[in-house]
């Protein structure tokens, strides 16, 4: 065992080596809390079977399974050492061409899984992994290079037909050959975290309603049976996203995702795309499921016809990218986060802890993919409108902990002004909690502040408070959304026409008699649930 790469609300991946397979591997442990809780454990168990049954290298592969002296079982796994596609577009975009490869390699995975039966139900970036296939792993020898492509207009060439579409890499970038630090080899990716996977003949009699709300089909978020037609709803969305470099819905909520409105056209005029193109998506993502292609294949097919005037008739390379992470990265995934989830009603305004002396820990994250080289644990999920494109990069970032290490959250270079962690007493004042503040100002929590910042504090209890924080700065609170995801009971409530923009509430269960309080402000929604997406705790 190496160290460990991500933690979750279920589970724990940790890097090692096996001397048997000469290879990285990703050993997933089930999370000690949940060893008892028979249907978890039943559910863990279950992806370990339905991946030992697939044979593709565009799904995560088990090895071996096991139990530890404590009685925790634990599966072998396929480690991806370039991270999830979710890490990636926080750094960049993709190319037209390698958007259709990463669809047409997941769309092989899904195909694969569907022809044993088997349902994925969560597609989604952070479920999307990636890996080298030569070089420091084994992998299939490189492809010949592609031939010149062809333009869609014969007096436009190719690549000035890419230059006005976007789809080129910013100045001063290049694709060449890997620099001496990063991995050799080319990058495939992998559809992992089966957790919400099913058996199709146990979907049918299934009613649990899972999935992420941005990609997960209507009739599944319905609670209606899903079939294959869900997980290509999944796709649709994920290649609606990474060719216009915006998610086809923003849904907070499972209830939303059930009676979704059509979207925005694909093509816009900084990002054109011929009508063929958008035609192909919008059929995979028909809310009426029987409108929808027969297959994944047929979708991927189609989508790769119309796509081709673009990116030339060169057939597929087998590989999206050069490797873009270390080998063998320092970096680990930070630990479980909360989702892009639910509101209501009314606890009282948070207390900041008081500002202390004793320095929070802080990592500089300037275009570096935060949390990278994750093995196969995708954690939580949620809004993709700050992701960066090939236009630009991501602005600098900072992750920032309290002096216990229990809590951390990654904010916007300069939220780091003021500072505080001391423990709070919560909103009984019955006991001592930790409890992280960073904003933009000492002031930021005041009602009439513009101030931006984020407020983490633990408290006790088991159950959702029924009332939220209210705020009679704002101009009114959107209606309270209550889920589930990873496993974590979460609610959320956003509050805008703030003096600062708007304030999200939210609260999570993070363990056993355990809730997780945040509160962001922010002048966008975009970034104040990127914040939210952001927190991490530990050891809980």
């Amino acid at each position: 065992m190496r160290r460990r790469v991500g933690s979750g609300g279920f589970a724990t991946v940790w890097l090692a080596y096996d001397e048997q397979l000469d290879s990285p591997v990703a050993v997933k442990v089930l999370a000690d809390n949940w060893t008892e809780d028979l249907q978890v454990r039943r559910r863990f168990l279950e992806e370990g079977r339905y991946l030992r049954r697939v044979d593709s290298p565009h799904v995560v592969r088990v090895y071996d399974a096991g139990e530890l002296d404590d009685g925790r079982p634990y599966l072998v796994m396929s480690y991806a050492d370039q991270g999830t596609l979710a890490d990636r577009l926080e750094v960049e975009g993709l190319t037209a061409r390698q958007a259709l490869e990463v669809v047409r390699q997941v769309g092989l995975g899904l195909q694969a899984l569907h022809d044993l039966d088997i349902l994925h139900r969560d597609v989604k970036p952070a479920n999307v992994l990636f890996r080298t296939t030569r070089g420091g792993h084994a992998g299939p020898a490189p492809s010949a290079p592609p031939a010149p492509p062809v333009g869609p207009d014969p007096h436009l060439s190719a690549d000035a037909w890419a230059d006005r579409c976007g789809f080129h890499q910013p100045a001063g970038e290049t694709r060449g050959p890997a620099d001496a630090t990063a991995a050799s080899g080319d990058v495939q990716a992998l559809l992992g975290d089966l957790g919400l996977g099913k058996a199709l003949d146990v979907s049918s009699r299934l009613t649990m309603v899972a999935g992420t709300p941005s990609y997960v089909a209507p009739e599944q978020a319905r609670a209606e049976a899903p079939d294959a037609r869900a997980d290509q709803y999944s796709l649709g969305a994920l290649a609606y996203l990474l060719l216009t470099g915006r998610p086809a819905h923003a849904h907070t909520s499972l209830q939303a995702a059930a009676h979704p409105d059509d979207p925005a056209p694909l093509s816009t005029e900084e990002r054109p795309f011929p009508p063929e193109v958008d035609a192909v998506v919008r059929r995979a993502l028909a809310v009426d499921r029987d409108e929808r292609w027969p297959d994944v294949t047929a979708f991927v097919a189609a989508l790769s016809a119309a796509l081709d005037p673009l990116v030339g008739r060169q057939g597929s390379t087998g590989s999206i990218s050069r490797p873009w992470l270390p080998l063998d990265p320092e970096l680990t995934q930070p630990g479980a986060r909360p989702s892009v989830h639910q509101p209501s009603g009314e606890l009282p305004e948070p207390s900041p802890p008081a500002r202390t002396a004793r320095p929070t820990r802080r990592r500089r994250v300037a275009g570096a993919l935060v949390g990278a080289a994750a093995g196969v644990l995708a954690l939580g999920a949620g809004a993709l409108a700050g992701y960066a494109w090939v236009d630009g990069r991501a602005p600098e970032r900072l992750t920032v902990s309290d002096a216990t290490g229990r809590l951390a959250v990654e904010v916007p270079a300069g939220w780091d002004a003021a500072e505080a962690d001391e423990p709070w007493a919560g909103p009984a004042g019955d006991a001592s909690y930790d409890a992280l503040s960073v904003g933009t100002d000492a002031s930021w929590t005041d009602p009439d502040s513009d101030g931006e910042g984020v407020f983490l504090g633990l408290m006790a209890g088991d159950a959702l408070p029924t009332l939220m924080p209210g705020h009679a700065e704002c101009e009114s609170p959107q209606e309270p959304v209550t889920s589930t995801v990873d496993g974590r009971p979460t609610r959320t409530v956003v509050h805008t026409g703030c003096p600062g923009g708007v304030t999200v509430e939210r609260v999570v269960r993070v363990a056993v008699n355990r809730l997780l309080w945040v509160q962001v402000r922010s002048d966008t929604t975009a970034e104040a649930y990127r914040v939210l997406d952001s927190v991490r705790t530990y050891g809980l």
